[in-house]
């Protein structure tokens, strides 16, 4: 039987022809690597830690997924988090943000139970149901609840996205990055955010609207309302 032979790639020959593809090779890197340095410059002086963070009126602690109906142990670390927040005094109303496009799955709700064994009272939880991705939690946070500044909760692979695109989204933004063991989980939420960079910069540059906005929620003014209320007795 007469064995098959593969063309071997052709480099170019000549000097100029190599320049080219060199050039060409290092202008797709650079594009490629141009969201992720975009979000490290508008977010890195802004990722703090729970101590460091200055007080804001509200915390946004975005979705990542229900196990049995409850937080997974990355959502639960953020809430742990923003329970730490509340109790410090760093914030006053959390905002639980995630998805609840079907019946059978709600974050918010195993969200704000989370938050209410650890100690956040229910009337400082305001919930957004149709948090279905970064972006669309960040404009909502802004459109439909009106809020101007706010602390970031996530994890760290994840934050400066969340930073910048609140940022772009008309927030005045800080981030409180969650330490996690860098485990399985952690390397893929690393890699999806390599893909992620690329939509957030777009989202960024064409500001489009989320998938549901609907009408104004009076929910996180109420609640510092109540809040500023109960500190005035």
């Amino acid at each position: 039987m007469k064995k098959l032979r593969l063309p071997k790639p052709r480099l170019p020959r000549s000097r100029r022809a190599r320049r080219r593809t060199v050039q060409t090779v290092m202008l797709g890197c650079v594009i490629a690597l141009a969201p992720a340095t975009w979000m490290h410059a508008v977010a890195d002086s802004r990722v703090l830690t729970v101590a460091e963070v200055p007080a804001q009126d509200v915390a946004v602690v975005f979705g990542a997924g229900l196990w049995k109906g409850r937080p997974t142990p990355y959502l639960a670390h953020r809430l742990d988090a923003a329970a730490e927040l509340y109790r410090t005094g760093k914030v006053k109303v959390v905002l639980v943000t995630g998805d609840n496009s079907r019946v059978e799955y709600d974050e918010p709700d195993a969200m704000r139970t989370y938050l209410t064994e650890r100690g956040v009272p229910d009337g400082r939880i305001v919930s957004d149901y149709a948090g279905f991705d970064t972006w669309d939690s960040c404009v909502r946070a802004k459109k439909i609840f009106g809020v101007d500044r706010a602390v970031l909760v996530t994890q760290g692979f994840h934050i400066r996205r969340a930073v910048a695109l609140c940022r772009s989204a008309g927030i005045e933004s800080y981030g409180v990055s969650v330490a996690e063991p860098h485990d399985a989980t952690w390397y893929y939420g690393g890699v999806r955010e390599m893909f992620a960079a690329g939509k957030a910069s777009l989202d960024a540059a064409l500001t489009p609207d989320p998938r549901f906005l609907g009408a104004v929620e009076p929910g996180v003014r109420k609640a510092l309302a109540d809040a500023t209320a109960a500190s005035g007795r």
